[in-house]
């Protein structure tokens, strides 16, 4: 079978486009006919050698895996060949680069039907950013209020879709660019912060910050003080620190996503009931990875794209 992978660390051109023997699924595990496998960020660093995952070499980058159910594994229930599955792999595994890949069957749920199943990998560790910063980071509950600061990418507007379905009132932070995006999300409040000092714009505290883009410490640290008393600061930018108001009570947690198979069941209900909105932007074969990992090397890649694995 065909597979992208990278047998040390280092720049796009470590990764290898190579056949790779097919794997043989062990007791608890399930491999998959690959439908399609997200990129994201982190596996950027991952193959960069800068961010701290222990993955073993060589490896197969793409932890967000759509695809079919090829075989069963020891011991494994609840699934059977030829479910069209869904999963956040364990990033130190190899992932869904390739036209095969094993996983252990509690990281998988069932597809969504109502979109192509290449298109459900873009869904899984973006999706679950999302509502772990919201909910289980910030507490946010009906009525409150929360700043999203970097609402106009992908996390931000299943953020922005998953706060308004709580009852949340959503200020969210955008360019000119990705203004009509974030309103279609469903923001109350729009800033456009290439033209505006967030800390004059916002009316009123809010209840949870929540930071999804880069930003100056200084700057994100004067933002607290748009947070109320007793209130919560959520970033996703685990290079820096979040900061926060001990005076205050104002907390702070960064967000590191975790997998949880139900939470992932709930948001693919989600999908298929029309409420949440599966973000692809671009989808590229598999051969055109490396391609892709130049491309991120050199500057932030908008949007979502999965790369198809036949």
């Amino acid at each position: 079978m065909k597979a992208v992978r990278f047998h040390e660390v280092g720049g796009p051109e470590v990764l290898r486009f190579e056949d790779v023997e097919q794997p043989t699924p062990g007791a608890g595990e399930v491999r998959i006919r690959v439908a399609a496998s997200a990129f994201n960020a982190a596996d950027n660093g991952m193959r960069a050698g800068f961010l701290p995952i222990p993955v073993v070499l060589p490896h197969v980058p793409g932890y967000d895996v759509s695809g079919t159910v090829d075989a069963l594994g020891e011991g494994v229930d609840g699934l059977s060949v030829g479910d069209q599955v869904v999963g956040f792999f364990p990033m130190e595994r190899d992932g869904g680069a390739a036209e095969y890949t094993i996983v252990p069957a509690d990281r998988l749920v069932t597809a969504p039907t109502s979109i192509p199943l290449a298109d459900a990998a873009g869904l899984p560790s973006v999706a679950l950013t999302a509502w772990q910063a919201l909910f289980d980071d910030g507490n946010l509950q009906a009525g409150q209020r929360v700043l999203i600061n970097g609402a106009g990418g992908v996390v931000g507007k299943y953020a922005i879709a998953l706060a308004k379905r709580a009852g949340v009132h959503v200020v969210a932070t955008a360019s000119p660019r990705s203004e009509e995006a974030v309103r279609a999300a469903g923001a109350d409040e729009i800033v456009d912060y290439t033209a505006t000092d967030l800390l004059s714009a916002v009316e009123g505290q809010v209840d949870v910050l929540l930071n999804l883009a880069p930003i100056d410490p200084e700057q994100f640290a004067a933002l607290v003080a748009l947070v109320r008393d007793g209130g919560k600061v959520v970033s996703t930018t685990a290079f820096m620190a979040t900061p926060r108001d001990e005076a205050r009570n104002v907390t702070a947690a960064t967000v590191f996503v975790l997998p949880n198979r139900e939470r992932l069941t709930e948001l693919v209900s989600l999908v298929d009931k029309g409420e949440l909105k599966v973000e692809v932007t671009r989808r590229i074969p598999l051969a055109e990875l490396p391609a892709l990992h130049a491309e991120a090397a050199a500057g932030r890649i908008p949007g979502k794209v999965i790369v198809l694995a036949s």
